[in-house]
């Protein structure tokens, strides 16, 4: 995995073996940053990493400036190697080993951004019960966006809050906002 952009742009990072990820792809990285640059200072935001395994998305968040940054996976290994990185790296990536269904479950704060990477065999169901519990216990701030990351093969799930799909290769990311 490779960091494509801020303070620390350029910088491999060389996730364990056998780890159960898939990380974001660069080209997938880059189109969302792009688009979140234009409408995002970094510095200001909260970001929520659900499915982080090696914390690629993060790490792009901490390169640009956020400070304020949890990173949950449910995977002991995938938790540790971010600590271990983000130590490394000198940024700060607050984790959490947690399923993420049990997660969303119970109001943790509220988050201007959520990035959700989960394994894109999940089922039609679990992508829109993780949506709907985003939006169900408040975890956006006012204005607050998530962005779920699927498969071309999944369909995004329906909420009101939708706004667009933008596909980047094989990944799509649909984006929704609290308004």
């Amino acid at each position: 995995m490779r960091i494509i952009s801020g303070k620390l742009k350029g910088r491999r990072i060389f996730a364990p073996g056998k780890l159960p990820v898939r990380p974001t792809t660069d080209q997938a990285k880059e189109g969302l940053f792009n688009i979140l640059a234009n409408h995002y200072n970094f510095k200001e935001l909260s970001v929520l990493d659900l499915f982080s395994g090696i914390g690629s998305v993060s790490f792009e968040f901490a390169s640009r400036g956020t400070t304020d940054i949890t990173a949950v996976d449910n995977f002991y290994r995938c938790v540790k190697f971010v600590e271990k990185t983000a130590k490394e790296l000198e940024v700060d990536i607050y984790t959490l080993k947690s399923d993420v269904f049990s997660f969303l479950k119970k109001p943790f704060k509220s988050y201007d951004l959520i990035f959700v990477d989960p394994p894109y065999d999940f089922s039609d169901e679990q992508f829109e019960e993780i949506v709907a519990a985003v939006f169900k216990n408040n975890f956006l701030n006012e204005n607050g966006l998530l962005i779920l990351e699927h498969s071309k093969h999944t369909k995004h799930p329906s909420h009101p809050n939708f706004i667009e799909n933008r596909k980047y290769g094989s990944a799509v990311f649909s984006f929704y906002k609290n308004q």
